[in-house]
Order: C-alpha cells, then sequence, then structure tokens
C-alpha cells in the first residue's frame, strides 16, 4: 500500500506580517499580482514588495486593503486620545493633514494632538469627539 501524505499548499503558512496576510489571501483566491494590484489600484512591483516585507503599504492603501483580506491583521488598540485619532485617520487612510483638513484646525494642531498635547479648546474637544464617536465628557477629562 503506498503512502499518502499531505500536499503543501503555496498559500499553508500562518502569516506573521502585513504583507504575507496580503499574499496568503491572494493565493487563495487565485489571484495573479497583477490581478491584485489592479483591483487595490496600485502596480504589480507595489504588491511584490508588499508581499516580500521590501515595503510596508502606505496608509492611504490600508483601507483598500482591509477590505480584500476581510480583517486587519495589525488591528491597533488604542487607548488614548492620540491613539485613537491615529487608529481613527489608519482606518480611513487620511493623512493627518487629509484629517486636520476634515475637522478644520491646522495639520500642525492635530499633529500635536496625536503627540498627547491636550486639546484647549472645548469646540476642539466637541469636534474630536464627534469624530471619534465619543461623547464630548470623554474629552473633557
Amino acid at each position: 500500500m503506498p503512502l499518502k501524505s499531505l500536499i503543501h499548499k503555496p498559500y499553508d503558512f500562518e502569516p506573521t506580517t502585513i504583507g504575507e496576510h496580503i499574499r496568503k489571501r491572494r493565493l487563495i483566491l487565485g489571484l495573479t499580482q497583477e490581478d491584485l494590484a489592479t483591483q487595490l489600484g496600485v502596480n504589480s512591483w507595489t504588491v511584490g514588495n508588499w508581499e516580500n516585507d521590501e515595503t510596508k503599504p502606505v496608509l492611504r492603501f490600508i483601507p483598500r486593503i482591509l477590505e480584500f483580506l476581510g480583517y486587519d491583521p495589525e488591528p491597533p488598540n488604542p487607548v488614548t486620545i492620540a491613539e485613537r485619532l491615529k487608529a481613527k485617520r489608519r482606518e480611513l487612510g487620511w493623512s493627518q493633514k487629509e484629517a486636520a483638513r476634515y475637522l478644520g484646525v491646522d495639520p500642525s494642531t492635530w499633529s500635536s494632538w496625536e503627540c498627547g498635547d491636550r486639546m484647549l479648546a472645548i469646540e476642539h474637544r466637541r469636534w474630536v469627539a464627534n469624530f471619534l464617536g465619543t461623547g464630548p465628557r470623554y474629552l473633557l477629562r
């Protein structure tokens, strides 16, 4: 009786980086790097660089990648307001400049908030509370 063994599949591995998560999902779906690149709006070299962990995806592609994966392989665990602001920007794929423009504040103001500086203006606290989906009391402490 011949011995049988499992055939190793190219996607039979536990991904540890975002690039490996992208490669595994692409292989499971039977997509080429070119197919995925077209779907994500990048070139195939970019997908290859991500999959080989030569580069990490830039922020603006994170929402598309998370949609492709169906989950976040590197979920942020924000606790502070600064961390929550960064996590929300990541989720939206926005730069600090885009987030500041959305709230109508100067980019340096947004940057200072992400560095942990206090929001002095009550109006800013309300805007940020709405942006984060929390009550203003959370920010008034």
